[in-house]
């Protein structure tokens, strides 16, 4: 069974969702995976899906065109075998949270640290908060530590960048639920 990424951008408005999943639902697909987010004014969705009957992406580009004639950008790329995997993350689980004065440079350092140490992010999210007058940079960070790190060590690692940055940085692992 082929499977495709599908993208989607375009101005915040209530309903996307809906009539993203419509879509999906009328052509008979299955959801594998999913994402979705506001950027600013925008919202951002990514879905791994798939269809038991599609070799194309084509049939997934043209049911979106009425989503697309509303101003949304939609993206279909059929995934290479394998490319739908939820990947083998062997490792700690942890979170690290970043709090600070909004400025230039805060993800790039501190994912630069975590690429240098093979430290694999699954998740990153960044959001600015507080007020026009007090705005703070807030970033969220959940990442897979190699078998060699521990929560200890990154901390330790981490500490440099916090007084460089002057942010508040903090990690903590995630213990994983088992349903």
């Amino acid at each position: 069974m082929k499977h495709f990424a599908v993208t989607i951008i375009g101005r915040d408005r209530p309903g996307i969702v809906s009539d993203t999943a419509r879509v999906l639902y009328e052509l008979g697909c299955n959801v594998a995976d999913s994402s979705s987010t506001i950027l600013g004014g925008q919202f951002a969705m990514i879905l791994i899906v798939s269809h038991p009957d599609f070799e194309s992406s084509e049939p997934l580009q043209q049911a979106y065109a009425e989503l697309e004639s509303s101003g949304m950008s939609v993206f279909v790329r059929t995934l290479k075998p394998g490319g739908e995997m939820r990947p083998e993350l062997p490792g700690e689980l942890c979170m690290i949270s970043v709090y600070g004065s909004d400025k230039p440079g805060i993800v790039y350092q501190v994912t630069r640290l975590l690429s240098q140490n093979n430290i694999n992010i699954i998740d990153l999210a960044t959001k600015l908060i507080g007020s026009e007058e007090r705005p703070v940079y807030v970033m969220m960070c959940e990442a897979v530590l190699p078998a060699t790190l521990s929560v200890e060590d990154i901390r330790d690692m981490l500490e440099n960048l916090r007084e460089e940055l002057q942010v508040d940085i903090s990690v903590r692992n995630v213990t994983p639920v088992e349903l």
